[in-house]
């Protein structure tokens, strides 16, 4: 009890603003229920749904909503200066664009991977990847 004389107070014996945000206990646990409800449907959109090529952008749609969460009740931007919370989504906004941009051109080098390794499952062969596989296993003897 005798450390909260000095909470309030900073080294030099000047008094410190208070600066807290109550956050209600049922408002902060409906939050956290809100996280484990999008992480049970991240893992059941991971394992049961066949999305495809949309699985990523699912995924990431969850994720983002669950940032966003956190960022409005655990790290009380809902309660901050409107300044803050401009720069901290618009950090969000630019690692969308950059995610997006390394995502936009994943179906440009599949035929390279596929002729790397033309195991892998649900991969089929072309006699285009016929003649290169002959020409590397030629040149690797």
């Amino acid at each position: 009890m005798a450390h909260e004389a000095h909470d309030h107070v900073s080294a030099e014996g000047h008094p410190l603003p208070s600066f807290s945000h109550p956050m209600p206990v049922p408002v902060l646990l409906a939050t956290f229920g809100a996280l484990v409800m999008f992480t049970i449907v991240t893992v059941v959109v991971a394992k049961m749904l066949p999305l495809g090529r949309f699985e990523i952008w699912v995924s990431l749609g969850i994720a983002s909503v669950k940032a966003v969460l956190v960022m409005l009740f655990f790290m009380h931007m809902l309660h901050d200066k409107g300044f803050n919370a401009i720069v901290f989504l618009s950090s969000f906004l630019f690692a969308a664009l950059f995610l997006g941009f390394a995502l936009a051109d994943t179906d440009q080098y599949q035929e390279n991977i596929r002729a790397a390794d033309p195991n892998l499952p649900g991969v089929q062969t072309t006699p285009l990847l016929e003649r290169w596989n002959d020409s590397a296993a030629t040149t690797a003897e």
